[in-house]
Order: structure tokens, then sequence, then C-alpha cells
């Protein structure tokens, strides 16, 4: 069966950004929690109720709200700003570019419900806000595998001086890490298992899947390694390199558009450094989606196990010259 990350036996956490945000204010008197009428659904509740007088509801008004967290950033203030990653991204960019990411500002923007993980269609599914983020100077992207990694990845964009985005799936997230697994590095790929027959980069909810494929893999023979891929810029041009190099056969998978997110960085690395290696995308074709629920959509559009495996079978025999 082609399963998608709701079909798997992972288990799930919920509110691991909410609670660690929080927890991370009690520790830093300067961080200030900012939204657009979000509150439940960007788990900031908690920090609302917990230190009222540090949390501020901008109303739906994102080109504003990116315009006051640049301001509390030059005041001093460690803004974290959270909002949908469609409202986030492609509705306040020019604010977010001039205002943000030129000067630039200690601002860490939070976009929730990446992709195609919402039921709310075109106007609510943030495919692109990767590739938009990923062109602007001075900007940090960050998509975290699971909640033990979005728990340490609070802390580590909150340390960094400048811009972050982190795009976060709302509700239940899976969770694959062990608390004392490998401390999270900004700009530092992590690999969650070794292989020599090719890799499969991944990042955010597909990382899951991308470990599951694995497996699926290895019941016909196939030795195949997975990247996590936490940290979009700066890409670990290092690690996706030595592991193309090693394996000839690299596979990237993303709950994002086909163009302009993971797969377009890990392509550039590998051409550049000019790797030879059999390569296939995982991702959301060249499209709008629609309204539905998330099992439907990423199994209609091709984010599922079965579509990665397949596409390690495809990049093999490219690599093959077949």
């Amino acid at each position: 069966m082609s399963a998608t990350v709701w079909e798997t036996n992972t288990p799930t956490a919920l509110k691991a950004y909410g609670s660690t945000l929080l927890k991370l204010a009690r520790e830093r008197p300067e961080l200030v929690c900012l939204g657009a009428d979000l509150t439940g659904p960007t788990e900031t509740d908690l920090f609302r109720d917990a230190l009222p007088e540090r949390f501020f509801n901008i109303g739906m008004a994102e080109a504003n709200l990116m315009g006051i967290a640049a301001g509390m950033a030059r005041s001093g203030d460690l803004p974290f700003v959270n909002t949908f990653g469609v409202f986030a991204t492609r509705r306040a960019f020019d604010q977010i570019a001039m205002q943000i990411a030129y000067p630039p500002a200690n601002v860490k923007i939070v976009g929730f419900m990446p992709g195609l993980t919402t039921p709310g269609g075109v106007t609510h599914q943030a495919i692109e806000d990767i590739a938009l983020m990923r062109a602007l100077p001075n900007m940090t992207v960050v998509e975290p595998a699971d909640a033990t990694q979005i728990r340490q990845a609070v802390r580590a964009i909150a340390e960094h001086d400048g811009p972050v985005y982190m795009r976060l799936k709302r509700g239940e997230t899976p969770v694959l890490l062990e608390d004392k697994s490998e401390a999270f590095e900004l700009g530092k790929g992590q690999l969650l298992r070794e292989g020599r027959d090719g890799v499969i980069f991944a990042c955010g909810l597909m990382v899951t899947l991308a470990l599951e494929a694995a497996r699926s893999l290895a019941a016909r023979g196939r030795d195949i390694a997975v990247g996590n891929i936490h940290t979009l810029k700066p890409l670990d041009r290092a690690f996706v390199t030595e592991l193309a190099a090693r394996t000839g056969v690299v596979v990237t998978a993303e709950n994002h558009s086909v163009i302009g997110g993971l797969g377009a960085a890990v392509a550039e690395a590998v051409l550049a450094a000019g790797i030879p290696a059999g390569f296939a995308q995982v991702g959301i074709p060249d499209c709008f989606a629609e309204g539905a629920s998330a099992p439907f959509l990423f199994r209609k559009y091709g984010l599922s196990t079965e579509a990665i495996v397949q596409a390690v079978e495809q990049a093999m025999q490219q690599a093959k010259g077949d």
C-alpha cells in the first residue's frame, strides 16, 4: 500500500512548538509573541494565557504584522511571528523583504500548515513558501522533521542573530528522534540512515515517509541512505555532495512545489559540484491543488512512500544509463 504520513505507525506529539516557545519565553524576557487572529491553530494560546503582556494579536493584517515585528526587533525585542505559512509569506512578502530580510532584523517567522497539510484549498496551501524565502538574502529557512526537532529548532533559531522562516505542521507531529539525539545545528544535514545504493534527502513530514520508503526498499535489496535537510537555507552542501558522490543516486522528497524548494536546492549543489548522479524529485507537481483532507491530497499528488520508492528506482535506472 502507498502510505501517507497519517497511515504510518509513527507516534505523535501535540503542541511541541507552543510549549517550547512558552518555556523559552520564561527564560528570555526579551522574547515576544505576535499573531494574526490564529492563536489556537498556531499553538500560541499557551503563550497568550501565561504571558499576556508579551502577546500581541495584530489581527488579519499580515503586512502590518511584519512591520510591527521588525520595529520591535530594532527596539531590542526578540519577536516570534506566528500565522499560516501562506499568509506569512505570499501575503506579506514585500514587507518581509524590505523590513525584515534587508536590514536584517532579528525576527523569527513561523508559518503553519505547509504544503498540502490543510484542507483549505489554494488560498491556504503554502506550496511555494520555501522558494520565496530561499530567494531572500539574509533569510534562514528551517523545516524540522518531528516534534523533538521542533523543540530543538525553536531554541536554535532564537540563538541565531538574523531573520528566520520556519514552517511547521499544526496539531499532531511525528516523533522520530530521541530527545538525546544529536544536537540540532542550523545549516547542518542529519544522516538518519546509512546506505550505499542511493540517498533520499527529505524535509519536514516527508522525513517520516523517506524512512518508511528506505525500509521498503531494503526488503528489495536496495540499501538507501536517508538525509534530513532540516535547514533548507543555508543548505549543507558538503553533506549533500558527499552522499551524492558516494551513492550516485539522489532523490528529494518535500511537501512543497517541485520548483524552487528542496529538490531545486539539492540539484543546484550536486550540479555545481560536477557530480554525476541519477536524480528524481518527489513533491507537489507544478499545479495548484484543491480543497480536501490532507491524506487524500498527499496520495493524489504523490507524497507517499510508494512515490518515493518509485523515484528511487527511476533514479537508479537513470544512473545506469537505462
